[in-house]
């Protein structure tokens, strides 16, 4: 490869794109790493990170009033949007320096500019030309904003992070998972929150009674949820903004928020002229390995648009490493991939939704419990948990585990270990659980519903 300046280049210094770098660079590789924008990508500066931050922001409110059932008294409470910032950014100003340190230190170099291809070799960064054996799209995502009268008004989710000012009254649009969190964490920091989404029943994709018992425990806490209910229309009214709705309606607040999903970052890069491919939302077509119709072309993470979850982009990348300069072809798995979403109630889900094990396994058993944590017998508070078992009736596999519910996240993370080594119902009725906890309802579920 040495007729090239590089023997891989990567586009994009998000997880996915800097995990690939590094593991290329460990393996002998000779790596450049273009970024021109903070180092992290969506999750570090505008994603999984921040947001996670301010959901434990919102968390406090619950536990302020939770705290009186258990024998605190509390004083005078208060809260500061730009203290909440402040700390946010020097923390992401952190996680950026962690990420540059980890590509110089393996051996990559840090290209801190725009890139774009010129053709299967040739990249184009500041003026001159850059070649590469082998070049990789790691561009993620960015929002995609609705063509509707008055949007300019309106913020999308990357927008949030840098709000002067907390909104007295905000409307979030959408029903995707990006919408739900935003909705429970400036609810529960005290702004006026309606939601709209134009389908049925928000989080589609996710199983039905998740969605159900979600939406129902999120009206529980005052949230005004409104689905089958869309935005035609958006202006400029005293102090604040109008939205016109579908029936006729009309909302005002201070900010509009649009969570109505992502598109591929990876327009005006040239990679058309290249002859790469890409499906009509701009997406990177890919084989099982991530490589384009380009055969030096490689594209992973939010990109192609497969599970655009950070995790997965950084399993990709590695595999896209080890693949080039490892001395052996690794295809990404992409099955039994376990999610979270950070809504209040949290949701923890790993495996099939129960219409889609019936597809594909047609005899199920299914293991639903709900009920009222420990915790709040002391509270008052009515908040619900929901635990749910897929099995697959043939083989006694567990095929999914979903929960709403505290720490949801955290409890299904382990109990996605215990599916990717095919566990069976009869396995988790035989692990004894640990007693007062919520995660025990899983290994204790006996009657199918």
């Amino acid at each position: 490869m040495a007729e090239f300046d590089y023997d891989l280049f990567v586009i994009g210094a998000g997880s996915g794109g800097v995990r690939a770098g590094r593991v290329s660079a460990s393996l002998g590789a000779r790596v450049a790493v273009a970024e021109e924008r903070d180092l992290g990508g969506t999750c570090v500066n505008l994603g999984c990170v921040p947001k996670k931050l301010f959901v434990y922001a919102s968390h406090f409110r619950d536990d302020f009033e939770d705290a009186a059932g258990f024998g605190w008294s509390l004083g005078n409470r208060s809260f500061d949007w730009p203290t909440l910032l402040s700390n946010k950014d020097r923390e992401i100003a952190r996680l950026n320096e962690i990420y540059r340190r980890l590509l110089v230190d393996a051996g990559a170099e840090l290209i801190e500019a725009r890139v774009r291809v010129r053709d299967a070799h040739t990249l184009e960064v500041g003026g001159r030309a850059i070649t590469a054996a082998n070049i990789l799209i790691a561009t993620g995502s960015q929002p995609s904003m609705p063509d509707v009268p008055g949007i300019e008004f309106a913020i999308a989710s990357d927008h949030v992070f840098h709000l002067p000012n907390l909104p007295r009254r905000i409307i979030v649009v959408g029903g995707g998972y990006i919408a739900v969190e935003f909705a429970g964490i400036f609810h529960a920091l005290g702004v006026e929150t309606t939601q709209l989404y134009r389908g049925p029943l928000f989080l589609r994709g996710f199983d039905d009674d998740v969605r159900t018992f979600l939406a129902s425990e999120m009206r529980a806490r005052d949230l005004d949820l409104r689905f089958e209910s869309d935005v035609v229309s958006i202006e400029k009214a005293t102090g604040g903004l109008r939205a016109t709705l579908d029936d006729g309606s009309v909302l005002e607040a201070d900010a509009i928020l649009y969570a109505t999903g992502r598109i591929p970052n990876t327009r005006a890069i040239g990679l058309e002229d290249a002859g790469v491919a890409l499906d009509e939302n701009g997406a990177v077509s890919v084989d099982a390995f991530s490589r384009s119709s380009v055969p030096s072309i490689w594209a992973i993470g939010d990109a192609t648009d497969r599970i655009n979850l950070t995790p997965v982009a950084i399993h990709e990348g590695n595999c896209v490493a080890k693949t080039l300069f490892g001395g052996v072809n690794v295809k990404p798995d992409h099955t039994g991939v376990a999610s979270a979403v950070f809504s209040q109630p949290p949701i923890g889900t790993v495996g099939l939704s129960e219409t889609a094990a019936r597809e594909s396994h047609g005899k199920i058993d299914v293991y639903r419990s709900t009920f009222r944590a420990l915790k709040h017998t002391l509270t008052g508070r009515e908040e619900r948990t929901m635990m749910k078992l897929i099995v697959d009736r043939a083989s006694d596999r567990v095929v999914a585990a979903h929960m709403v519910g505290a720490d949801a996240g955290e409890i299904i993370q382990g109990f996605a270990v215990a599916l990717k080594c095919g566990a069976t119902k009869a396995q988790f009725d035989a692990t004894i659980g640990i007693h007062p906890t919520s995660a025990e309802e899983f290994v204790t579920m006996r009657d199918p519903v």
